[in-house]
């Protein structure tokens, strides 16, 4: 389907095409370890996304409780990508800066970096760079009592921010030029 360039491509469309063979029998929902807390089905999410409820499906929690366990992937009788799907509507949502995810986006992006300047996580780092971005003086003096626990045992320990090797940035280079 070839569209004009002044013409915005729908982002659901990618999610659209790996669903639309979905066939309603609810496998996957009766499949699904977190369906008790979502506050759609996940048969329901496949359904909206065929009928292109943007707002219903991202002002709903189910796709961000996919803890991307496969089951309804390996059950659907159909064989659909299903994890896949609930992976990219969780792109979609990161992309757009949706107000309701901002949160899970800025704690991922956070994790990522130090990853990437250290080649695995530093705790404190990671948490540094989170809350430095949520802008929110208050917001760590929150988490104060738990980090203390953290790190009388020793779990957490205390090491100064830095540049790091960049042990991953080739890597993280690479896969930025793929996505494009």
């Amino acid at each position: 389907m070839n569209q004009p360039a002044y013409q915005k491509k729908d982002p659901l469309e990618p999610v659209q095409e790996m669903v639309q063979a979905c066939i309603q029998c609810g496998t996957c929902t009766s499949s699904c370890p977190n369906e008790f807390a979502m506050d759609i089905t996940p048969r329901h999410m496949w359904r909206m996304v065929l009928m292109g409820r943007k707002k219903d499906i991202f002002q709903s929690k189910t796709f961000d409780l996919c803890s991307a366990c496969y089951y309804c992937t390996l059950r659907c009788p159909r064989g659909l990508p299903l994890t896949e799907a609930m992976g990219r509507l969780k792109q979609i949502a990161a992309r757009e800066n949706l107000p309701k995810y901002k949160t899970s986006v800025r704690f991922y992006k956070s994790f990522m970096e130090s990853v990437r300047r250290h080649g695995r996580v530093r705790e404190m780092e990671f948490m540094t760079l989170y809350f430095a971005s949520m802008k929110d003086p208050i917001l760590p003096l929150k988490f104060t009592p738990l980090g203390i626990q953290l790190m009388s045992k020793r779990k957490v320990s205390i090491q100064i921010p830095s540049k790091g090797e960049g042990t991953l940035d080739a890597v993280f280079r690479k896969v930025e030029e793929l996505e494009k």
